[in-house]
């Protein structure tokens, strides 16, 4: 008689626990044990119990290879969820199999589980084996389906195909549950106060393992409802009409206030501020360095010359590498929209901008649209006080729809959403990428469905408060995809290619790099653990699936992006893993973190611009600058919306967090400890810079990035 010790864990959390009968059956190279109920006296698996059962079998099993866990129905009860986090077998000789799981199991169905070790398709050789990896990705590929938002848009997950998959499929993915997808649908709810409607269904029936957790969900809306009912008992959201004076907007959120929101309120309208913002504000990725002026652009140096001084000219500057350019081409044919039943209007500037002998970046020029001519002047800083401020806030407008749509949504949200979908569904559990990449997205399908049936669907907040409305949306994004490329997609490469790697003060740029660089140095050892040579990368065919669907459904094939669609070398791997993985956490954080810093003041984060851009210089006012401005109730709407996405809700895993532990063996388990120990060096190292900085910069601080797109 040979007895196998199983120690059952299950997870911590709200309603992890089942009371339905849960046994286990172990597979192994010499057979198989019998069907064995795991029950012992109460209630066996509670939310974060650990259970001890014994497995008896005739004989030794020889190598275990996989582990079945059976849930069934127990007396009158109602079938529930169990969420498994982890069991660990003793064989007889004493042999510790770790067989982790993390995952919600829900109805009645037979899960199969694999031992911890992780293998590449290369690695297996028994048909059981390489029979459990084709059901599993099957049966992943049944649950997670793409669907066609839009044309031009990075292909999406499609909710509607959440539903029962066969319980003889054998897997966990065998119970979902129907979510609204887009749209005015039954599920759409008000919360108390708030401008836009909150699915409910989007937030609490996603499938189960994407889908927030209770305490995720419960911080989402507990941050929403205080900010959004102050508002509307103040009647700030049901305002129409221009604001009266600039002062009235420091008490919108008079209990929110922050040290840079507070900043942000004092310095708004100083070069300065302005030019430091294309560095170290929520869109850091705008600046290029020129060497000769673009023809649309016809700046003179006597145009700028009292800016530059005596000692310098325009062309010489030129040539130093000190004049840099930020274009918003790509809302030239923006289509615009209406708001409160008044069209807006929105511009396609072109800014102009010096780094100055004192390190401070400057905006030299302004010019309003890509034409130019007698009715696009070109906006100076000598000009009249309200006519140059009018002039970069209507920059300040083109940088929040850039931002918001394309820097923001397009290149991580929905980017980091396809890259989920296709780590789902061509990956099986026990592939090393597969546990490299799985906590780096946590919760993107749940966020960007909420997204999407919250604020992209008609009448949603974006059609509420922004210029261009839910169209402009669709047509920056879909422009922004076919321009996007591997090269904007790499940091490294991105700064490079933008000619910024030298610019002082670009604290984006500094930690992002150091970050950058720790995410490379551990996928590099991970990769290089389990890919010893570049065959095996070549060999790997779920790896080269997974590479080639990502090309396919996230860049649509588009060869002149850059983006690969099969990897060749161990080199190519690492570059294409760190990319992912920084753009999930980090290039999240940078843009996402501070909405609420650098946009609580309206005036520099304008959502929508209420009178065309000035045709001539002389005219603006003050009662004309605030005639432009969104008006009260648009102002109030897009703020809450700031707020929220600012607030990251509970159960935060931080970069380099990885709580459960995919990851058994040694070697990959020393490597994640390197990657903490060096994460935790760059916070110390930019808490240290910042304690001499007049505005600090903390967003891409370690502790404060999330592992994952997940708000």
């Amino acid at each position: 008689m040979a007895v196998y010790r199983l120690c059952v864990t299950t997870g911590s959390y709200l309603k992890a626990g089942t009371m339905d009968n849960i046994s286990a059956t172990l597979v192994g190279t010499c057979g198989e044990s019998p069907k064995q109920r795991l029950d012992r006296v109460g209630r066996d698996f509670a939310p974060g119990s650990v259970q001890k059962y014994k497995v008896r079998c005739s004989a030794e099993l020889g190598e275990l290879l996989l582990l079945r866990l059976h849930k069934e129905r127990f007396a009158f009860f109602r079938k529930d969820s169990w969420y498994c986090s982890h069991i660990t077998v003793t064989a007889p000789d004493g042999t510790v199999i770790p067989f982790p799981c993390y995952q919600w199991i829900e109805g009645y169905c037979t899960m199969e589980l694999r031992p911890g070790t992780a293998r590449t398709i290369c690695q297996d050789s028994l048909p059981l084996l390489l029979d459990h990896r084709k059901r599993e990705l099957q049966a992943r590929q049944e649950c997670y389906r793409w669907k066609i938002y839009t044309p031009g848009f990075p292909r999406m997950v499609d909710v509607s195909s959440f539903e029962e998959i066969e319980s003889d499929k054998k897997f966990a993915l065998t119970k979902t549950i129907p979510c609204a997808d887009q749209g005015d649908s039954p599920g759409n709810r008000y919360l108390p106060g708030f401008p836009m409607k909150i699915d409910i269904p989007s937030l609490l029936h996603m499938e189960p393992n994407i889908r927030y957790s209770a305490t995720k969900t419960a911080s989402l809306l507990f941050n929403a409802i205080p900010a959004s009912l102050g508002m509307k008992i103040r009647g700030l959201l049901d305002r129409k009409g221009s604001w009266k004076k600039l002062d009235d907007m420091r008490n919108i959120f008079w209990c929110h206030k922050t040290f840079t929101t507070e900043y942000v309120t004092e310095h708004w309208c100083e070069d300065n501020f302005f030019g430091y913002q294309y560095l170290n504000g929520v869109n850091p990725v705008m600046l290029h360095c020129l060497s000769s002026l673009p023809s649309k652009l016809p700046v003179t140096n006597d145009m700028v010359a009292p800016l530059l001084g005596p000692d310098t000219c325009l062309q010489t500057e030129l040539e130093r590498g000190n004049i840099f350019l930020a274009d918003y081409w790509i809302l030239e044919d923006a289509p615009v929209h209406c708001l409160n039943g008044r069209q807006q209007y929105v511009a396609a500037p072109l800014c102009l901008l010096w780094l100055n002998p004192q390190g401070a970046l400057l905006p030299l020029a302004i010019q309003l649209s890509q034409t130019p001519g007698p009715d696009s002047p070109i906006f100076l800083p000598t000009d009249s006080e309200w006519d140059w401020l009018l002039a970069k806030t209507w920059v300040r407008n083109s940088e929040f729809l850039v931002h918001e749509n394309n820097t923001h949504f397009l290149c991580t949200h929905l980017l980091c959403e396809a890259f989920s979908m296709a780590t789902l569904r061509q990956l099986p559990l026990c592939h090393p990428i597969f546990k490299l990449l799985l906590p780096h997205t946590r919760y993107t399908l749940q966020v960007n469905t909420i997204a999407r049936a919250t604020l992209l669907n008609p009448e949603g907040l974006v059609d509420q408060v922004t210029s261009i409305g839910r169209r402009g949306l669709i047509y920056l994004m879909r422009t922004g995809l076919a321009h996007f490329t591997y090269t904007n997609f790499c940091l490294p490469d991105s700064l490079r290619a933008r000619g910024v790697l030298t610019v002082p003060n670009y604290y984006y740029r500094d930690d992002g790099l150091k970050i950058w660089a720790a995410i490379e140095s551990f996928v590099s050892e991970i990769v290089g653990y389990y890919y010893p040579s570049d065959d095996s990368v070549q060999q790997d065919l779920e790896l080269q699936a997974w590479v080639g669907e990502i090309f396919t459904q996230a860049f649509l094939g588009r060869e002149s992006s850059g983006f690969p669609s099969r990897l060749c070398t161990s080199g190519q791997l690492v570059k294409y893993l760190t990319a992912i993985i920084f753009n999930c956490s980090a290039q999240h954080a940078a843009v996402n973190s501070g909405q609420h810093d650098f946009g609580a003041w309206m005036p520099n984060a304008p959502s929508s611009m209420r009178q065309p851009p000035p045709q001539c210089k002389g005219t603006t006012t003050l009662k004309s600058y605030l005639e432009t401005l969104p008006e009260v109730n648009v102002t109030c709407n897009n703020l809450l919306l700031f707020w929220l996405v600012s607030q990251e809700p509970k159960d935060q895993r931080p970069l380099g967090t990885y709580p459960d532990q995919h990851f058994t063996e040694e070697v990959p388990q020393r490597s994640i400890a390197a990657f903490q120990n060096h994460l935790a060096q760059i916070s110390r190292d930019i808490r240290k810079r910042n304690q001499s900085l007049e505005l600090p910069y903390a967003y891409l601080d370690p502790p404060l990035i999330e592992n994952s797109v997940s708000i």
